[in-house]
């Protein structure tokens, strides 16, 4: 019998595998990630609308990706994917990579700590509202530290070898709240992660784009690899997947190679969206520091230049007269 120590109202596919099954409508009987997608892309739209209300306008890019990055969580717990995660190895590592990989650098690029700063209301004087919560968390030391590569880098790291290279993994998908707690943890450290390295919200701290790249490219060999060392591997790395359905015909050795070579291939569709991102934002700083540089200029009749052949025009002097 399979996964008997299971626990909890979980939907467990009887069919093998297609397609069409993987990508039906099937939440879970506590449909939290549908609820939880719904009320992500209410509170946005009623942040967009507030804004629009009282005239101020919001990038429609930014709507568009925070919307795209919803979906692509939906994509995978809302459908035959989080069930069928459930019993193969390899569609569960698509469901881990897309909701620690993927889903977090299009929500991150929605802005969501921005818009909800512009759409909330200030309290009045004394009072402590949302909006004032949001700015002290943002200026908090616990934002500081889960901000700090120190921790993000460690903790996107054990997410990967520390849940699947120990009995935890095991543990966690022995019932439905510790399944449910995996894939929250896949986002929430995917979110950590990118948080910095994209630099759209506000943050604790701000490093220059080169470290941003820098802090990227520390992380990305680590994932990749994982994704070796699974597809290597002539064990099964983890037991839950070990008794696939029978009738399926499934080898779980084999299951989990294709799981390792998904993970491995996965590192690269980040690493391409966040370094087009960086370097975007980077020109665009470029472009601002340049009109900045361009105003003072027209302001003071050029004078940081004129101070500056100056300066030119009296060492020249000097090495003349000697």
């Amino acid at each position: 019998m399979q996964h008997m120590h299971m626990t909890g109202p979980m939907w467990m596919p009887t069919a093998p595998p297609t397609l069409g099954r993987l990508l039906d409508w099937h939440p879970q009987p506590v449909p939290v990630e549908p609820l939880a997608c719904l009320l992500a892309l209410a509170l946005y739209g009623l942040a967009v609308w507030r804004l629009r209300r009282r005239g101020d306008r919001w990038p429609l890019h930014r709507t568009l990706l925070w919307t795209a990055g919803v979906l692509t969580a939906a994509a995978v717990t809302c459908t035959g994917v989080n069930g069928y995660g459930m019993e193969m190895f390899s569609v569960h590592m698509v469901q881990h990579m897309v909701l620690s990989m993927l889903s977090p650098i299009l929500l991150l690029l929605g802005a969501p700590v921005t818009l909800a700063l512009r759409a909330l209301p200030t309290a009045g004087r004394g009072r402590t509202g949302p909006r004032e919560l949001l700015t002290r968390l943002l200026h908090s030391r616990l934002a500081r530290v889960v901000s700090s590569p120190l921790f993000t880098l460690p903790l996107f790291i054990a997410s990967l070898y520390g849940l699947y290279f120990t009995p935890l993994f095991d543990f966690l998908m022995g019932s439905w709240l510790g399944h449910e707690f995996m894939l929250a943890h896949f986002l929430m450290t995917g979110l950590l992660f990118f948080w910095p390295i994209l630099g759209v919200d506000p943050a604790p701290r701000r490093p220059t784009h080169l470290m941003r790249l820098l802090e990227l490219f520390i992380g990305m060999p680590f994932h990749a690899f994982f994704g070796i060392a699974v597809m290597m591997s002539s064990t099964l790395v983890v037991t839950f997947f070990g008794h696939p359905p029978a009738a399926w015909q499934l080898d779980p050795l084999s299951d989990q190679t294709t799981g390792g070579g998904i993970a491995w291939a996965f590192s690269e569709i980040p690493t391409v969206l966040v370094l087009l991102a960086v370097l975007v934002q980077w020109a665009a700083s470029d472009r601002r520091t340049a009109a900045r540089t361009d105003r003072q200029a027209d302001r003071d009749n050029d004078a940081e230049l004129a101070a500056y052949n100056a300066y030119l025009a009296r060492l020249a002097a000097r090495d003349r007269a000697a």
